[in-house]
């Protein structure tokens, strides 16, 4: 059996469960998420916790045991807490905005890059002042939240192929908060 897919889900008070032959849904304070089920993987609710097992023991339904059970977990914690990715934009002159539905992002590009923020998605930009620069140095952040893991990691992720840090020009670009980039000196040498 499945060591992620045994673990039971506990619903928290604020939550809703919907379970059906083909599909379940999620509602909480955030929001609702709903996910289809694969054939022959079993989802009950008792007691409070979400069960899943699986009606054979074939290679696949083991390898979607575990995968169910792992969404369905993602979805509780999305539609109570939610999720939050946050980018640090660096280098000299790159900035980020928010002009409307949209993402605007200067990268030292001849052009600035606008990306259409999906629905379901907050989007947040800001200037902080950077410490190992002093008043000089000032990179953006963006925060990127939302309720559906997948989609805050996936936009996340397109911002960040906007221009992912280079190691050999002072680790310029975006990166994840708390990223460490190693940066390669001119003579080959780290």
């Amino acid at each position: 059996m499945s060591r992620i897919g045994r673990i039971p889900i506990k619903i928290p008070a604020a939550v809703k469960v919907e379970i059906n032959k083909e599909s379940v849904s999620v509602s909480g304070p955030k929001g609702k998420l709903s996910y289809n089920l694969k054939p022959g993987i079993i989802v009950e609710n008792k007691a409070g916790e979400i069960l899943v097992n699986r009606s054979e023991d074939t290679r696949e339904l083991k390898a979607f045991h575990g995968l169910t059970r792992a969404l369905l977990n993602n979805m509780v914690t999305g539609v109570t807490e939610g999720y939050l990715r946050i980018l640090q934009v660096i280098g000299t002159g790159y900035s980020a905005e928010r002009v409307g539905p949209w993402l605007k992002l200067t990268l030292g590009y001849s052009h600035d890059i606008l990306i259409e923020i999906p629905e379901g998605i907050t989007v947040e930009a800001e200037a902080v002042p950077r410490r190992d620069q002093g008043a000089l140095g000032v990179q953006s952040l963006i925060r990127v939240s939302g309720i559906n893991k997948e989609d805050v990691g996936k936009f996340a992720a397109e911002i960040r192929a906007c221009r992912p840090p280079a190691p050999n020009f002072k680790g310029k670009g975006i990166r994840w908060l708390g990223e460490h980039v190693r940066i390669v000196s001119k003579a080959g040498t780290a």
